[in-house]
């Protein structure tokens, strides 16, 4: 198989690098803070932020991994792809419009996981023309991990009384809850309908890919 092209090597390169990097974050500030939280990973990945920055990771070092061998993403990893930079949107939107400032994270912490790193993940999806369009009939991929997650905080509220953000809170009511949830989703969905939307553009980067 022929080397990729330069430009194509470089995409992969940044995307390896951006998702190697939040991964060190998230352990750096998890062992920094691991005196206040007892090194307990389930509270610190109950966070929507660094739960969703994790996976978000995850699927970038895949994507770019797959860059640099010259070989296209699969479907289900594009998908993937989707939903993480959708889901990072909403981080970015709750984060900084409804509860800025609130995290115990250092400064720069919070700018990188709720601005930078969603700002990136954007102009990733939007700039590079690496994925196909994508079907409107399967924008409900974008539910099964959020609704996952709000179900297990939920659990965890009701039962041991831990949930990560006030707005969760037990004490609020169901009906208060319900409606915060509904509110989430809502917000995920304008900011999916817009990842959806865009990949209908062709960017301004077109990797020639191999399909295997």
């Amino acid at each position: 198989m022929p080397a990729p092209p330069v430009h194509l090597r470089v995409v992969g390169t940044v995307r390896l690098i951006g998702g190697a990097a939040v991964i060190g974050i998230l352990l750096l500030t998890f062992f920094l803070g691991g005196a206040a939280n007892g090194f307990n990973p389930f509270d610190y990945f109950g966070f929507f932020t660094n739960l969703t920055s994790l996976l978000t990771a995850v699927v970038l070092i895949l994507v770019g991994a797959r860059g640099l061998t010259g070989r296209a993403a699969p479907g289900w990893l594009t998908d993937a792809r989707a939903v993480a930079t959708a889901c990072m949107l909403l981080v970015a939107v709750i984060y900084n419009g409804l509860v800025p400032g609130t995290g115990s994270a250092p400064p720069w912490v919070s700018i990188t996981l709720h601005v930078v790193f969603p700002a990136l993940l954007a102009l990733d999806w939007l700039l590079v023309g690496d994925r196909g369009p994508l079907r409107w009939s399967r924008l409900w991929i974008l539910a099964p991990y959020p609704v996952l997650w709000l179900v297990v905080v939920l659990v965890r509220g009701a039962t041991d009384g831990w949930v990560p953000y006030g707005f969760l809170l037990p004490e609020r009511g169901p009906g208060a809850i319900a409606l915060t949830g509904l509110g989430l989703l809502a917000v995920l969905g304008v900011a999916g309908t817009l990842v959806w939307w865009a990949s209908r553009l062709p960017g301004l980067v077109r990797p020639e890919v191999n399909a295997g």
